[in-house]
């Protein structure tokens, strides 16, 4: 079986203005990557819209429908320093999240062994009822309760190896006995939480801090040490990756130093996890990752080792 790419125009028109880090380039980038001939047998879709009733069981139906009345018809609605809206947001991150569920379905249903989600806006930072981090929706969350409520799914990981920590992921986890939910990130850096200390009212969070200057070694023992144990007694039915590429040296927002292949690495070992336990079922979707080069690089190592499966 082969690896689904989902992606759509509209994630190239969300816009938070000039200089923005999170800005359309970023998709153009890692989309360019996947023309290289070696990702032609990628099996590509376009991402449909969420189904609003699935999205509004990750967040309260008065910040869905209240987000997505303020989308403005031009111009820009800023929502937080770092977080704006401009007219082709709310499609945007609808989509956005709709990817994951169609991942979901296709891995679920047997039609694709595992799915990369090139889109943005990214989700991890996005509260169920505050948008920040130039994040809306939290779209592994919505991909979750969907892969929980469709195909009654009920062991659903979620790992994030982005640079920043996933305060909303990890907010969405903690409600459920049965979700996990593990992270590697800078700390300190934004958004300020994930301390290690953190493990969840059901035990079933796993946070490593990694200090500014870590590189590959620090990388690679907090998940070959400690997140891939956790997730192998956790005994997942589902892995939904919060890929994120900002932890790479050459990234501008935060201080790590992780190299390109180090994200092949990783994602062959949580890929190892996945074969033992969930006949390989895994869902990743992009998050950061700033610097355009090693963003796409990133991304493209990362869905080479999704195919090689």
């Amino acid at each position: 079986m082969h690896t689904a790419l989902i992606t759509h125009p509209v994630c190239l028109e969300h816009d938070m203005g000039m200089g923005h880090p999170e800005c359309p380039d970023r998709l153009r980038a890692v989309l360019a990557a996947f023309e290289h001939e070696s990702f032609a047998m990628l099996d590509r879709r376009e991402a449909p819209m969420v189904d609003l009733k699935t999205l509004k069981k990750v967040h309260p139906a008065f910040y869905v429908e209240g987000l997505l009345e303020r989308v403005p018809a031009q111009g820009l609605v800023r929502l937080d320093p770092d977080t704006a809206m401009c007219p082709a947001t709310g499609d945007a991150a609808q989509r956005a999240a709709g990817a994951i569920c169609l991942g979901v379905d296709l891995v679920m249903g047997g039609e694709v062994r595992n799915a990369f989600c090139a889109v943005r806006p990214p989700g991890h930072h996005a509260e169920p009822s505050t948008a920040m981090g130039f994040c809306f929706f939290d779209n592994v969350a919505v991909g979750a309760i969907h892969a929980r409520d469709r195909y009654d799914v009920k062991r659903i990981a979620i790992v994030d190896f982005d640079v920043h920590h996933g305060n909303g992921s990890q907010s969405f986890v903690d409600r459920y006995r049965d979700f996990f939910f593990a992270s590697s990130h800078q700390s300190p850096a934004y958004p300020g939480t994930g301390a290690e200390y953190e493990h969840g009212i059901h035990h079933n969070i796993v946070n490593v801090e990694l200090a500014p200057g870590s590189g590959t070694q620090e990388f690679r023992a907090a998940w070959q040490d400690r997140i891939i144990p956790k997730l192998r007694s956790f005994g997942p039915e589902l892995i939904l990756i919060s890929a994120g590429f900002d932890a790479h040296a050459r990234d501008p927002l935060c201080q790590l130093r992780v190299q390109t292949e180090d994200f092949a690495w990783v994602t062959a070992e949580i890929l190892k996890v996945a074969n033992e336990f969930c006949q390989g079922r895994v869902v990743s979707t992009l998050e950061g990752g700033y610097d355009l080069g090693a963003l796409a690089a990133s991304a493209a190592v990362h869905v080479k080792a999704l195919m090689e499966e």
